[in-house]
Formats: C-alpha cells, structure tokens, sequence
C-alpha cells in the first residue's frame, strides 16, 4: 500500500489507522532530517510495533546507448528501442 507517496509493508493485523499515524510521524522524522523517505516496513512482535524506515536513494541509474551517457527519461524513441531490445547476458 502507499500512504502519502510511501510504499508501506505492514503486518494484517496493524490497522490502516495505526499505519497513516506511524507513516506521519515518520515522515516528520526524516523531513527534520532533510530526507526522503521511500518505506516504512511495520511488523508486530509480541506488545510491540517494530518500524522499519527506508531512505529514498538519491543514485539514478545512467545508460550508455549509441555511445551516449544518460538517463533513461532522457533517451528519445530510438535509444528506448534499442534499450528494449537489449538481452541480459548472464
């Protein structure tokens, strides 16, 4: 689930209540802190919630297509096929 542009992974038997307060408080957390937050995994054990937080990465991804080095959001219709017709050699 996304709260508020976080990806949430949360036991079934936390309530969506408890989730969005958790996910707010977090939130405030990390944006005292000047960083983004990406999730928030919750998880009961015993009496207690454990919380999780995860930072957004700040690392993109850049491709060398016909020699050029860029982001994928960049690439006009001929760099994405031939993105798309890339195999993995594994």
């Amino acid at each position: 689930m996304i709260i508020d542009g976080v990806n949430v992974v949360a036991d079934s038997e936390i309530t969506e209540e408890e989730i969005r307060a958790i996910v707010a408080e977090e939130l405030q957390l990390w944006k005292k802190r000047n960083k983004e937050l990406a999730q928030v995994q919750l998880k009961i054990e015993g009496e207690e919630i454990i919380v999780k937080a995860v930072e957004r990465s700040p690392i993109k991804r850049v491709r060398r297509i016909t020699g050029y080095l860029s982001t994928e959001d960049r690439f006009n219709s001929a760099k994405q096929a031939e993105l798309s017709d890339r195999h993995a050699h594994v």
